[in-house]
């Protein structure tokens, strides 16, 4: 195994400070790509969608949970499979609290082609507590290019976001595998949506208020201290 070179102090700070220059030009460029993502048109979602839940049959508007946008983890899980994929498992073991999330008004749902009947065990053998939603019987992950058939059928992971403007449901955003590289945290998933973190820095300048409430950092608090 090849280890880093072994430097003085000074030769460490130095170098350090070189790297740190870098990664404030990343965080500038990711600040102004995600703000070009935001900036994307969005397409209202004509077909009706059925899911099967652990309160029984839901629609796309109800997996919102009244909230105004929705984060959809598209987890590998064909029907026919015995359980779950185990790189989709790794990703759903690291989302956070979802309190954080739902204090800015958006709500995280993971959705499969497996039949509900098998999504329930295998939810209750990895511990999660996700919403976890079966698409078994509409094509809901076909329309959202997470699964395709024809000769060779296959899955991908992937996150799909959608926004509420009252009954009416937008597509605002998706991208798949490696473009779930360092996702998974609240911020990481805020940035993929059309109301990003809600702060007032962000570009489109407005949207940060767009909820009558204050600024995304303002807003947070231990989990069990919020009122939702």
């Amino acid at each position: 195994m090849t280890l880093p070179q072994i430097v003085s102090g000074d030769e460490w700070r130095a170098a350090r400070e070189e790297l740190l220059a870098k990664e404030k030009a990343a965080t500038r460029a990711r600040d102004a790509l995600n703000a070009e993502r935001r900036g994307l048109p969005m397409v209202e979602v004509g077909k009706e969608y059925v899911f099967e839940g652990g309160d029984g049959k839901a629609t796309l508007l109800d997996l919102f949970d009244g909230r105004h946008q929705l984060v959809v983890y598209h987890f590998m899980f064909a029907p026919e499979w015995a359980a779950g994929c185990r790189s989709c498992s790794g990703f759903l073991d690291q989302i956070g609290h979802l309190a954080h999330l739902r204090a800015r008004s958006t709500e995280f749902a993971a959705v499969s082609r497996a039949p509900h009947t098998k999504i329930l065990p295998f939810k209750a053998r990895m511990g999660w507590t996700v919403p976890w939603y079966s698409s078994y019987d509409n094509e809901f992950n076909y329309d959202f290019q997470a699964s395709f058939g024809g000769e060779e059928p296959y899955e991908r992971p992937g996150i799909s976001c959608f926004l509420r403007d009252r009954d009416r449901v937008f597509h605002t955003y998706s991208t798949y595998e490696r473009g779930l590289d360092g996702i998974g945290s609240t911020t990481s998933l805020l940035d993929l949506t059309a109301l990003g973190r809600q702060e007032e820095w962000e570009e489109p300048r407005g949207r940060s208020s767009a909820l009558g409430a204050p600024a995304g950092s303002e807003r947070i608090r231990y989990h069990d201290e919020y009122a939702d």
